[in-house]
């Protein structure tokens, strides 16, 4: 048995080739920064899904302008990817947004608040229990009177 399945090989290269040839060659001006973050080929090879994610931000209206702008660049850079990768059939490039990124960004943001939040509650909780331990201490000593 193989070890990576033919697509799985054809997605990584894909990957490599899509992220150098839309720095390098898409000249248009409203393209961000964008990062490859991952491609799935179908069985066939027919289609090839690549999943972006852009730096900065990430309002809906500029991710709608750079998908636009990738759709637009998708036969060039077919053309381009048959130059460099020897396919006999290189698959249609659907682009999309990867919000997994995003989304991790959130997660991660949320949990440290959480932490920081719980932190805090408990640096208060000790300060408090140092008291209250102090007073029942007290108290306890004189009811057994010691």
């Amino acid at each position: 048995m193989r070890e990576f399945k033919r697509t799985d090989r054809v997605a990584d290269q894909l990957q490599q080739e899509l992220a150098v040839l839309i720095q390098r060659e898409v000249k248009d001006p409203r393209l961000g920064m964008i990062t490859v973050s991952g491609v799935t080929v179908s069985r066939d090879l027919g289609y090839a899904d690549v999943y972006v994610t852009l730096l900065g931000e990430n309002d809906a209206e500029r991710v709608k302008d750079n998908l636009k702008v990738l759709k637009r660049a998708a036969g060039f850079l077919r053309s381009q990817i048959a130059r460099r990768i020897k396919l006999r059939h290189v698959p249609e490039l659907r682009f999309h947004y990867d919000e997994s990124v995003v989304r991790g960004q959130q997660l991660s943001s949320l949990i440290e608040e959480a932490v920081a939040s719980d932190r805090a509650q408990h640096h208060e909780e000790q300060d408090d229990d140092g008291d209250v331990a102090d007073s029942h201490g007290d108290q306890s000593r004189d009811e057994d009177g010691r």
